[in-house]
């Protein structure tokens, strides 16, 4: 028989054999921590009159890298990055037998452009599509318009990423 002590340092020994298993594994298939994000400039303005709720979300991101200012005005910045355009579209993408509507697509697409003082652009001007599909059900509409709304959110601040990483491959047209 084993006695408790004897019992918690096996556990203790094997929890240490596990992690260490792990660590090992995740090692070898190259997995590794992001690190620190760099950009190529100190100072961005960003203009989004157009597109405010993805400005934000941008603002915030933006607001939590290290080394890099969020200034308001384009005189004040090394680049701005304009947010130019937010086109969204919803279509039906299946009837039911009765002819009402059963699955929706929804699409937002955000044209942009990241420039100098002197008009110079720093990466060449993007376009970001994104795209999500769900299922609507006629007999719980509330239910269906909040979980449109959440989508919506989710399909903004994923642009607002993409966005973010896109930023890391600018450069200086010098």
């Amino acid at each position: 028989m084993w006695s408790s002590e004897n019992r918690r340092q096996r556990r203790a020994l094997l929890r240490g054999a596990l992690c260490l298993g792990l660590v090992g594994t995740l090692s070898a298939c190259g997995f590794s921590l992001r690190g620190q994000v760099a950009y190529t400039f100190q100072t961005i303005a960003l203009n989004g009159a157009e597109v405010p709720g993805l400005s934000e979300d941008l603002r915030k991101l933006l607001g939590r890298v290290s080394g890099l200012k969020v200034v308001e005005h384009s005189k004040d910045a090394q680049v701005t990055l304009d947010l130019k355009q937010q086109t969204d579209d919803k279509s039906v993408l299946s009837l039911t037998s009765g002819g009402r509507a059963r699955e929706y697509s929804l699409t937002k697409i955000y044209i942009f452009r990241l420039y100098d003082k002197d008009g110079n652009d720093w990466m060449p001007p993007g376009e970001i599509e994104i795209q999500r599909t769900y299922l609507y059900d006629d007999t719980q509409r509330l239910a269906r318009e909040i979980q449109e709304q959440r989508i919506l959110e989710e399909m903004q601040q994923d642009a607002a990423q993409q966005i973010l990483r896109r930023l890391q491959k600018a450069q200086s047209p010098d």
